[in-house]
């Protein structure tokens, strides 16, 4: 629990009063709850937060994806493509799941996805490929165009 000193400006708080707060997009859509703050150690600014979506469901979202921290969410500016989400073409016919998000080592991006599409069977698809992103990722093209990538 937080406690406000004496002399301390009105909008400064400290990091773990945002710990267990639910995480929303713009449309609604939750995405778990906060499980920590990141700050970046030279510039004192938050970096990110890991956001707790159930067991063993832990993911890092950097600052970009941070719209505001409200008195009980934290508020994203865009939705994250997260794995484990289900995958549809843009006639909303299921595909499959997201398996493994690739990224930039330097600058943390999303470059690509690894589509899973059966037990054995997978895909990668450039981060162009998508449409939308929400409660499932809407790819650019149709079902039969994803069964003809390599």
């Amino acid at each position: 629990m937080s406690v406000k000193l004496e002399g301390m400006p009105t909008n400064v708080v400290t990091a773990d009063t945002f710990t267990g707060k639910r995480v929303i997009d713009r449309e609604g859509i939750e995405y778990g709850k906060v499980k920590h703050i990141h700050i970046n150690q030279e510039t004192l600014v938050v970096s990110g937060v890991t956001i707790h979506q159930g067991f063993n469901k832990d993911y890092y979202l950097s600052d970009d994806y941070i719209d505001k921290f409200s008195e009980e969410k934290l508020l994203l500016s865009r939705p994250p493509v997260r794995t484990g989400v289900s995958v549809v073409d843009i006639n909303c016919h299921k595909i499959g799941k997201v398996k493994r998000l690739h990224r930039h080592p330097d600058t943390n991006e999303l470059e690509s996805i690894e589509v899973a599409d059966g037990l054995m069977h997978s895909k990668i698809l450039s981060k162009s490929e998508i449409w939308g992103i929400g409660e499932k990722i809407i790819l650019r093209m149709n079902k039969d165009e994803f069964k003809k990538i390599e």
